[in-house]
């Protein structure tokens, strides 16, 4: 698309907190001053707000208080005002229940921020895997210039020559010590070797994916996703990143301007050519009705289903971040897609042009890693999303992970009503359950967690790990992480909780799967069905008081991207609040 930026100089929002001799303007910029900030900084330029979600207790953000420095430099230097705030960090690896439930209260805290706030523009800084759909949440809504920052993903982990990915290989060593081919000491041994370096996960988990999803929706500078957190060029990154915001605000280039239905579409087949989380799925939904963009899980299978998976990383290949940045990054990815005719290559960016004149002349470094297309880790990659009796809003599997034995399949269930009762039962010996099995997890969605914990790639049971078996197909309305892998079968909706057929599975039923054919389907008469839905009531206890509440009474279903109902659609550009 073409844009046409906006005349320059003109009055900014900022000046309706800072401009003028009234007594409001005088109490703004008097208490700003006690900072050492000269008058100068007052005078109409652009005033920059640096949102970040660094937190002690989110480690993959733990350096992004360095970063918010260069970004500041870049401010500086492009004649704009910097000015850093806080906003909640939903950790991922800390917080409890899921960093999942919070999401929502990070996109709130971020767009209540910029439009109380007297900034005209926003630099984004996140890393752990909910911060950053949750800044852009917050961000569309309001509708200022924005532009995100990520943190990079951490340094490879090596244990006794092996290369580790984090997250992934913690399943890998958990299920080997239920083996019994590791020792229990050997794992906590191992434990030292996964997060070397400040940064995110260094597979294609949440984090990386979700830094792809930005980059490929036009919403960072071309190459910001692959970076590793302790690399020079990811301080350079933020630098440049500062310079370029101000001038965003000066061309009033703004996130409705970028994220269109054809930026979201070509996000959806990035995600399938980096064999990026299933995660991506409920994230973008959510973005997508802030932005008010119509997007359903059609729109995933329809652009994703002829999508080759052709980045060799884990959890679906072999390599990790550091070498897929080496090779030449995101970048080299999308000028792929759109080599194959799968990108819209017009769409506008944060750079002011497209995406197409921002990776044609980009080269591939590594044809291990990022592989040619003939030898595609799947050729049809992306999202199946599955539908029938049992998830008649949608469910949704992820083919680069999953095992192709396993993609057509007919089980009988062995059912877990909660996340607890599997914990209890998972690994009791006379457990009457065997490869062939389909195994059920109910109660793990949006209202049944609380917060839809990443649980749904449920660890297999350890007499069966002993014997070899290393993927069964599962089924839950639960999410898992990015890291994770295997035949999978997430977000079921409706969700157990809001009483949809998950809720009454029952053990011993027979349940088929058919990625191919994009169904799963119980096996029971539609009577049955009926019936035992009729006669079905809610376990899950509505909480009382506090966000809980909140959050309860008002996320959405999965397939909608379990935002809240009053936040979708909402759109519009910040208007100053009431002055004193």
């Amino acid at each position: 698309m073409t844009f046409k930026p906006a005349k320059w100089p003109r009055k900014l929002r900022s000046q309706e907190w800072f401009g003028g001799t009234s007594k409001d303007a005088i109490y703004h910029r008097g208490w700003m001053k006690n900072q050492g900030y000269p008058d100068d900084l007052f005078d109409g330029r652009p005033v920059i707000g640096i949102c970040n979600t660094w937190s002690d207790l989110t480690p993959c953000n733990g350096h992004l208080r360095e970063l918010a420095e260069k970004v500041k430099n870049g401010v500086w230097e492009a004649g704009g005002f910097p000015v850093e705030f806080p906003v909640f960090s939903p950790s991922e690896s800390a917080l409890r229940p899921t960093a999942m439930m919070f999401r929502n209260l990070c996109a709130m805290d971020v767009e209540e921020a910029l439009r109380g706030k007297p900034i005209d523009g926003v630099v984004l800084m996140a890393g752990c895997d909910k911060t950053t759909p949750a800044l852009l949440m917050g961000a569309a809504s309001v509708d200022l210039p924005a532009i995100v920052v990520s943190g990079g993903p951490m340094l490879n982990g090596h244990f006794r020559g092996e290369r580790v990915g984090s997250g992934t290989h913690i399943r890998r060593f958990n299920e080997a010590v239920k083996a019994g081919e590791m020792t229990p000491e050997e794992f906590v041994e191992a434990e030292g070797s996964m997060s070397r370096s400040a940064g995110g996960c260094n597979t294609m988990g949440t984090a990386s994916t979700m830094a792809s999803m930005a980059e490929a929706l036009g919403m960072a500078l071309s190459g910001n996703a692959a970076i590793p957190a302790v690399d020079s060029r990811r301080r350079m990154m933020s630098q440049l990143t500062g310079r370029r915001i101000v001038q965003m605000v000066k061309d009033d280039l703004k996130p409705s301007d970028i994220m269109t239905k054809e930026a979201f579409e070509n996000a959806i087949r990035t995600n399938g050519a980096i064999g990026g989380s299933t995660n991506a799925v409920v994230h973008l939904q959510a973005l997508a009705g802030r932005c008010e963009v119509p997007l359903t899980l059609e729109d995933w299978d329809r652009c994703g289903k002829d999508v080759p998976t052709i980045v060799n990383l884990l959890p679906s290949g072999k390599w990790l971040m550091e070498e897929f940045f080496f090779a030449g990054g995101l970048p080299v990815v999308i000028k792929r897609l759109g080599e194959m005719g799968l990108l819209h290559r017009e769409a506008l960016t944060v750079s002011g042009g497209s995406i197409w004149d921002e990776v044609k002349d980009v080269q591939n470094w590594n044809e291990d890693v990022i592989v040619p297309t003939e030898k595609a880790l799947r050729k049809s990659g992306g999202i199946a999303v599955l539908r029938g009796n049992l998830a008649p809003n949608g469910a949704i599997l992820k083919p680069s992970a999953a095992s192709p034995e396993l993609m057509q399949h007919r089980g009988r269930a062995v059912v877990f009503e909660d996340i607890d009762d599997y914990k209890a039962r998972i690994d009791l010996p006379d457990l009457d359950i065997d490869e062939t099995c389909v195994m059920v997890l109910k109660y793990c969605g949006p209202k049944g967690y609380p917060g839809m914990a990443e649980v749904g790639d449920m660890a297999l049971p350890a007499k069966l790990l002993k014997q070899g078996v290393r993927d069964m197909v599962r089924i839950s309305d639960a999410r898992m992480s990015g890291t994770a892998y295997g035949t999978v079968v997430l977000h079921t909706a409706p969700e157990a909780a809001a009483g949809g057929p998950l809720a009454v599975v029952q053990n011993g039923d027979m349940i088929e799967l058919d990625v191919e054919n994009r169904r799963v389907h119980l096996d029971i008469s539609d009577e049955e069905l009926t019936k035992r839905l009729a006669d079905w009531t809610p376990p899950v206890e509505r909480p009382v008081g506090g966000y809980a509440q909140l959050y309860y009474d008002k996320v959405n279903r999965a397939d909608e991207g379990a935002d809240f109902d009053f936040l979708v659609g909402r759109r519009g550009s910040a208007v100053a609040r009431e002055s004193h």
